[in-house]
């Protein structure tokens, strides 16, 4: 299922997304930079606060663990340099997940992906400043050894017994700024799954006919390049205006 995604629609902050996809829908709030409090601030970076709030209830180590990830991760494409003694903060509100997800199927990686997309995309409505781009997927290998390119929980739930799960993040130059991993694999099935992700971040590459995969590759770097598009004509639109 092909993403899709709402920008610059909660007017109460700086920047925000909504990011759809898989059942899964995020919404996303960046608030910054704004002051930080004493014991927080960095003297020649800026703090990056994230918050992973669950569709039902409190949050908990998933979460914390979570946003641990994505801190780490938007460290690299956010210029921490250029607001000192500042803190960024970006909340990420869990809207919906599939029925599979709610009822306590499949791992927490599964969510990670659409956490990173919809921040990436609050960072970008917010007009933070940014290093480059940053696109994640989500790549599961089946106990037939086939790789599934962004399945649902449906079709995980159809592909068990799954051998193992995987998370990439790459940047706009292909530099790969996140890897996680759950189950048994090698070396080789690793790289498999990495360059698939890539495809699906990166390029228009035929992913399928190099490599045994099930599902369509989305093109998330079409799909991400589209929403800049979006952004900047209708900032734009003032200077074209009669």
């Amino acid at each position: 299922m092909s993403p899709k995604a709402l920008l610059s629609h909660l007017h109460r902050a700086n920047g925000s997304a909504t990011y759809s996809q898989n059942g899964y829908t995020i919404i996303g709030a960046v608030n910054g930079p704004v002051e930080v409090q004493r014991r927080d601030e960095l003297p020649e970076e800026t703090a990056i606060e994230i918050n992973v709030r669950p569709a039902v209830g409190v949050g908990s180590p998933k979460e914390r663990h979570l946003e641990a990830l994505i801190q780490a991760t938007l460290r690299h494409i956010i210029l921490i340099r250029s607001y000192p003694r500042t803190l960024i903060q970006v909340t990420l509100q869990i809207r919906s997940l599939p029925e599979e997800e709610s009822a306590g199927v499949g791992s927490s990686l599964t969510l990670l992906p659409h956490l990173l997309n919809t921040a990436f995309l609050a960072l970008l409505s917010a007009s933070i400043p940014l290093s480059t781009t940053l696109t994640s997927a989500f790549v599961a290998i089946a106990s037939s050894g086939k790789l599934f390119c962004s399945p649902s929980s449906a079709d995980m739930l159809r592909m068990q017994p799954i051998l193992s799960i995987h998370v990439f993040a790459f940047s706009a130059q292909r530099a790969l700024l996140l890897a996680e991993s759950e189950g048994e694999f090698d070396v080789d099935k690793w790289e498999e799954a990495c360059e698939l992700a890539e495809d699906m971040c990166c390029k228009d590459a035929g992913a399928e006919e190099k490599m045994d995969v099930d599902g369509k590759v989305v093109n998330l770097g079409d799909f991400l390049r589209d929403m800049v598009k979006e952004k900047v004509e209708k900032e734009q639109r003032w200077k074209t205006a009669p």
